[in-house]
Order: structure tokens, then sequence, then C-alpha cells
């Protein structure tokens, strides 16, 4: 079975009240669709860096957030891990504020785990980006994720 990392956009997306902006529906409605008829064909895991940013804000959404989280795998933030999310901001090809972008990647590249799923299209789910961020993790050693979103993983 192939795993599947769920970065906070996912799941921030997946119980967040619907918006007004229509492109944010559509991301909404697909969140849902993939969690509905996908998710179980995926081992779903997160991290602490997750549960971390699902936990802060409003207290209702805070508790609807870790609801859908709670059954789920929680990776474990190793020493790999962070030597490569500090490689990765080393490089500067994320800002020094998106190291807990950096961070999603380098916990589901050094567990091994196939997919990244997001939102998050400006340091993330952006072509040009991970392709560099793929660099330096082959250069420790490492296959980076297929980083994408839920449209992208919708099935055949």
């Amino acid at each position: 079975m192939e795993s599947v990392y769920l970065e906070t956009t996912f799941i921030s997306y997946l119980v967040a009240r619907p918006s007004r902006d229509l492109l944010v529906v559509a991301h909404q409605q697909a969140t849902q669709e993939w969690w509905a008829n996908r998710r179980g064909e995926f081992e779903n895991c997160v991290s602490q860096i997750v549960i971390d940013e699902v936990s802060a804000g409003d207290p209702a959404e805070v508790q609807k957030r870790l609801a859908m989280i709670g059954g789920l795998a929680v990776l474990e933030i190793t020493e790999d891990a962070e030597s490569l999310t500090e490689a990765i901001l080393a490089a500067g090809i994320l800002p020094p504020h998106a190291a807990r972008d950096a961070g999603h990647v380098a916990v589901a590249t050094v567990h091994a785990i196939d997919y990244l799923l997001t939102w998050n299209c400006k340091h993330l789910a952006n072509a040009q980006i991970s392709r560099r961020i793929a660099v330096v993790c082959e250069k420790l050693g490492h296959r980076m994720p297929i980083i994408c979103t839920p449209e992208e993983l919708m099935g055949e």
C-alpha cells in the first residue's frame, strides 16, 4: 500500500467552513472527495508539525482538525529530518519563515513516504521549488515524495 503525508493545508481545507472564494470552494470539495473516496487506498500519516499547526487558532476549528487526524500515524521528527530541514533552508530554496514547510518535506522524505498531499502551492506543490528541494534530498541520499494536491491524486 502506498503512503501519503497529509500536510496541514489539506486538513484545514477538509474541515473549514465553506469559503466564498470559488477556487477555495473547489479545493475544499476536491479535498472532501479525496478523503471520502481515496484515503482508504493509502497509509495516511502526519507529523508533530501538522499537529502543532492544526492546534492553533479558533478552538472549535482546532477540535475539528484534531478529530480528523486523531487516528492517523504520527511520523517521528528524527535527527535526519532535522538535518534535511536545515539543508533545504540553507540552500535558500524556501525563506526562513517557511521552515515548517521544509520540515513537512523532510519528515515525509526520511520516512520514505510516497506522496505529500498539500494545498500549499507557494512553497510545496510548486514545480520549480519541489524540483530544487528534490536535488537537496538526493544529495543527502533520500528520495523526496511526490508533492501534489488532492486533485492530482484522485486516481484513474
